[in-house]
Order: C-alpha cells, then structure tokens, then sequence
C-alpha cells in the first residue's frame, strides 16, 4: 500500500473512494492527523496531513516517528511526501514540480530515529523493524540512494505525461525553522550544493528508510528563496501557490498510483540488511 504525506495546504485527500477513518496511539505517540484510507485509482492507499488538519504542528514538532509508524502498522510499503519548497537553484520557477534524489540535512533537534539502543521503546510485532527495537540495537541505515529510484522514475515519467513543468532531479536542504532562512543561509546552502529549500524533508524519508519502506518526494516551488527573490517572504504566499496547484497535484496523484506497479522494484526494502550493530 501506498501511503501519502500531505504539506502545506494540503491537508485533505479528495478523490478517494471508500474512505474509512483510523485514529491510532502508536508508541511514538498520535501521527499530526487521522489516517484515510481509501481507493484511489483503483488502489488503497493510506493519507496523512502533515501539520494537522488545522495545521497546528510547526515543522520542528510534527510527529515524524508516529506519522512513519502509523503507516507501517497499518501495511504501508511505500511513502510519497509532498512539500512546498523555496528555490534556490535559479532554473526552478514558482509552480515547478521538483523529483528531489538526494538531501542536506541542517535540522538542530528533531527525533529522527526509532532505533535509540538502550533507550530504545517497547513495541509489539514481529517483523524486523519491531525486533530491533525490542532487542535495542543501534541501526545505521545508508543514505546513499535515499529516494526509491523506481518510484522516482514512476514520478517522472507521470508528470512527463501529464506535460508539466518538472525538473528530474534536485537536493533539498531541510532547515529547522519554523523561521524562513536568512539570505546568508541560502548562500551557503548554495555553496553545498542545495537545489530547493524546505522544513519537512528530514526526518520523513530516513525514518522510511528505517523502516523499510520507498519513500519518494514530490516537491512544488511555491517562491524563490530568501535572498533570491529580492521581497519579504511570506507563508500567505506558500499556502496560495499549493492551493493554485491543487488540481494537479490530483492529477499527478490519481496518474502516479494508477502507473506504479503493486511489486516493489527497488532493493529499498533491504535498507535494515547489515544496519544494525
């Protein structure tokens, strides 16, 4: 099953068939929303808004490891994360839809593991990721292909179809915020190598990996970033250009899961294999 992470302005899933509402207590705590299930595309897939329904979690304080394990206890395989970014590199334009395959991590105090060895919490199951935690191992997933690269090429050839403005590749910088970055901040992001710039990126996709599970990011530039764009940025501005987007994020949604195929062809679900200590 797929499961699907809405941003900002994206807190709803319209098109589903079938819905059914689950709350859950996971032992990291409530996911930031209710799961919906449902069909879509003739297929069930699981959704989560990220901030909340009434976008109540800043970026520092949404519940990654519930979100993440959430979907895992109730089947979820794979994970698509959709964020509104700024853009750093200057052939992103407001609008564009961005398929990131790498990331910068520059995050001050998040949770972004299960596996805290000794500290480990108590959790029940059987499968791998349960085992480690009860076992309190220490886990060291590799990052070197962080982004499933077969739902990576699903994405593209999706928005390829659809005939929108994308670009195949990008790495995205996650800041801590809730604060937009400093132009000072873009420079050195710049100078790293970062693409676009967000608040949400990490820990979601190393926390998928965790757990075994695909993980892809489906980024829109909702403005330049600071510094680039020469005015005051503004939330207002990022929550507009989502809602501008809206329809073609359904559109991309409703292709992208009718274009995936149910068998996982990646080696994604081997990312605990040798990670543990």
């Amino acid at each position: 099953m797929l499961g699907i992470i809405g941003g900002s302005g994206l807190y709803r899933m319209d098109g589903l068939k079938n819905l059914r509402e689950v709350s859950l207590n996971t032992p990291f705590g409530e996911p930031s929303s209710p799961v919906i299930l449902g069909e879509l595309s003739g297929k069930q897939v699981a959704f989560i808004s990220r901030h909340g329904l009434n976008h109540q979690y800043p970026p520092s304080l949404v519940p990654y490891r519930a979100n993440l394990w959430a979907f895992k206890e109730l089947g979820v395989k794979r994970v698509l994360a959709i964020s509104a970014v700024g853009a750093i590199n200057e052939r992103f334009k407001p609008g564009d839809f961005v398929v990131v395959d790498d990331l910068i991590d520059l995050t001050k105090r998040r949770e972004d593991t299960f596996y805290k060895g000794a500290y480990s919490v108590e959790v029940q199951g059987e499968d791998k990721p349960s085992k480690l935690l009860r076992e309190k191992k220490v886990v060291h997933v590799d990052m070197t292909q962080a982004y499933c690269p077969h739902m990576r090429k699903v994405l593209i050839e999706t928005l390829e179809e659809l005939k929108l403005s994308y670009h195949p590749a990008g790495v995205y910088a996650c800041t801590e915020g809730p604060r937009f970055e400093t132009p000072a901040e873009i420079r050195a992001i710049k100078l790293l190598g970062g693409d676009v710039v967000g608040m949400t990126g990490y820990p979601e996709v190393a926390l998928a990996r965790e757990l075994g599970m695909c993980c892809a990011s489906l980024c829109v530039v909702a403005n330049p970033a600071a510094g680039i764009a020469g005015y005051r940025l503004t939330s207002e501005e990022v929550i507009l250009m989502m809602k501008n987007k809206e329809e073609e994020i359904k559109k991309v949604l409703r292709l992208f899961v009718a274009n995936l195929p149910e068998e996982r062809l990646c080696k994604c679900e081997e990312s605990l294999e040798g990670a543990e200590v």
